[in-house]
C-alpha cells in the first residue's frame, strides 16, 4: 500500500521560502538556497534524492507552488521533480480555482475539493509507490492537520532566512516519532513517523 509522505526543505529558523516569494521572485530572497542540497548535491544528497524519486508514485502539490513551477522560468526538460532528475510522476495540484492556461498540462491534474480528496485520489493512482506531498507549506500544513500523512520528510538547511513563508503555524500540538537521520555538507534530512 501507498505511504503518504510530506517531504519539503525548511531553513533553520523554520522558513519554506524567504522573503518577497512568488511568480515573480520565485522562492523569495535567499530562498533558492534552501534547494542547495537537491541542486548541487554531494553523495549522501544525491542518494537521499534517488531513492525518494525512485518510489514516488505521485505528488501532490498547492496552487501557490504550482503556479511558480508552471511559470516560464519554472520545471521543463531538465529541472522537475527530483531536481536534475526531472522525474514525471503524475501530479495532482490541490486548488479551488484551476487556472485557464496550464503551460504543464500533460503533466498535471487539478483537485478542487480538498488536500484529503487529494490524497484519496493519489493512493488510489500511486498503487504502491509514495504519495508524495512536496508543498508549499500550507499544503503540508493542511495536509498534516487532516491526518493524511504518514511520514514527514524535513531537509534542515543550514541557512537562516529570517523571514518568509512559515511551515509550521497554529499547528496541533502532537508527538512525531523520529525514524530516521541521515547528515550532508548541504542539509540534515529528517524522517519522522505521524501515524
Amino acid at each position: 500500500m501507498a505511504k503518504v509522505i510530506a517531504d519539503i526543505t525548511v531553513s533553520l529558523d523554520g522558513f519554506v521560502t524567504g522573503p518577497g516569494a512568488g511568480l515573480e521572485r520565485g522562492l523569495g530572497v535567499g530562498g533558492d538556497a534552501l534547494h542547495t542540497w537537491a541542486l548541487e548535491p554531494d553523495a549522501i544528497d544525491q542518494a537521499v534524492l534517488e531513492e525518494s524519486v525512485g518510489a514516488t508514485g505521485v505528488v501532490i502539490m498547492g496552487r501557490r507552488l504550482f503556479d511558480i513551477i508552471d511559470a516560464p522560468s519554472g520545471w521543463n526538460d531538465e529541472m522537475g521533480y527530483g531536481a536534475g532528475l526531472a522525474a514525471e510522476p503524475p501530479v495532482l495540484v490541490v486548488t479551488r480555482n484551476p487556472p485557464d492556461e496550464v503551460r504543464l498540462a500533460d503533466r498535471m491534474t487539478f483537485v478542487v475539493d480538498g488536500i484529503a480528496s487529494a490524497v484519496a485520489k493519489g493512493i488510489a493512482m500511486a498503487e504502491d509507490r509514495n504519495v508524495v506531498i512536496m508543498g508549499g507549506g500550507e499544503t503540508i500544513r493542511r495536509a498534516i492537520e487532516a491526518d493524511v500523512v504518514d511520514e514527514l520528510r524535513l531537509h534542515v538547511a543550514p541557512l537562516l532566512l529570517g523571514a518568509g513563508t512559515p511551515l509550521f503555524t497554529d499547528a496541533t500540538p502532537r508527538t512525531l516519532r523520529q525514524i530516521h537521520v541521515q547528515a550532508s555538507g548541504h542539509a540534515t534530512h529528517l524522517t519522522y513517523r505521524l501515524n
